[in-house]
């Protein structure tokens, strides 16, 4: 009998250890969450300072920074630099993950961007909004039907939510009525590759995340030195390099904002591919869509500048979309 009592108390402690590691692992991950998600909102706040200082100023006689491959492949440089300095020094397993995979990662990624900053010559604000706030849904439909994912109902919910959300907040009807003289067709064709591209790009973090586990840092450098590779040919071929060499020479102190650029982009980086190899890419893909809701909610706040009911409606479906994401749609994907 006592047999029996002391091997049930053994059983209810071990339960109640699981139970406590568990929970300290769930503490754990939310607080790694939190860290990921002002990491991404305070670099890249400062990284789209640096980059309105880069291209809004007036250099010289009224010229202006136009030299978009070059203005990508900095930040690229510096990621890389950041990921090798940090794998040099801290040493990880070696990476398995097949070249191919981050071959086709960065041109997935380039394209998105690409193709979304292209579309801004073409289409309507409004459009542009949406398009930007819609990214998580390429992301988790792709995932979906490319890398075998299932996503608990409420999940679905969330994230609509807060797309949603983020779209009402955003969308300007005195912008979208100046920019009513779009181009039909050309643009929203942009933006919709861009979507879908996006989403590729989140199968292919995925697919590397579940199959080959790199760490953030190696993943982050495979696809920058892809992306380098790629940006040095085409701002060769075009010549835009040598324009942009002679830009610089000409006014070096853009060095300064390109430095600080550069660094931001690195440490921002350094986080979100912390929240896509830790969490994945749908995750990452909301930090990213809601960072420019909460820059704008952060600068009403402060500067109390009044906000219309519509406004105020955008902001409550987005902490609803967040909170039940937080309470009920954490159930791990798992593979069909």
């Amino acid at each position: 009998m006592q047999a029996t009592l002391g091997a049930k108390n053994n059983d209810v402690e071990v339960a109640m250890g699981v139970t406590s590691r568990d929970s300290g692992k769930e503490k754990s991950s939310y607080f790694k969450l939190l860290y990921c998600f002002f990491g991404i909102f305070i670099c890249y706040l400062f990284f789209g300072i640096f980059q309105e200082k880069i291209t809004r100023s007036d250099y010289g006689d009224g010229e202006r920074f136009s030299f978009f491959y070059c203005l990508v492949l900095a930040p690229c440089l510096f990621n890389a630099l950041f990921a090798k300095s940090v794998l040099t020094l801290f040493k990880s397993e070696p990476d398995t993950t097949p070249w191919y995979l981050y071959a086709v990662c960065s041109v997935s990624y380039l394209g998105a961007m690409v193709a979304s900053n292209s579309a801004l010559r073409y289409v309507s604000y409004p459009f542009q909004v949406l398009g930007k706030a819609c990214k998580p849904i390429p992301v988790m439909i792709l995932g979906v039907l490319l890398a075998r994912k299932v996503y608990p109902l409420m999940k679905y919910l969330c994230v609509l939510l807060i797309v949603f959300g983020v779209a009402t907040f955003m969308y300007n009807k005195e912008k979208a009525k100046e920019g009513d003289d779009h181009i039909a067709g050309i643009g929203e064709m942009l933006v919709c590759l861009s979507l879908a591209l996006d989403g590729m790009t989140g199968v292919f973090q995925e697919r590397m995340r579940s199959g080959y586990h790199p760490n953030p840092h190696q993943m982050m450098f495979s696809v920058n030195a892809w992306s380098i590779l790629y940006l040095t040919v085409v701002s060769v071929i075009t010549g835009e390099v040598f324009q942009f060499i002679d830009f610089v020479t000409r006014y070096p102190y853009l060095l300064w904002n390109l430095l600080m650029f550069g660094i931001m982009s690195a440490l921002g980086q350094n986080f979100i591919f912390t929240t896509v190899t830790t969490f994945g890419p749908l995750t990452c893909s909301i930090m990213t869509t809601t960072r420019k809701f909460f820059t704008i909610l952060g600068s009403v706040i402060i500067f109390a500048n009044p906000m219309s009911q519509r406004q105020w409606f955008g902001v409550v479906l987005v902490f609803t979309g967040l909170i039940m994401d937080g309470l009920y749609g954490k159930s791990k994907p798992k593979a069909k």
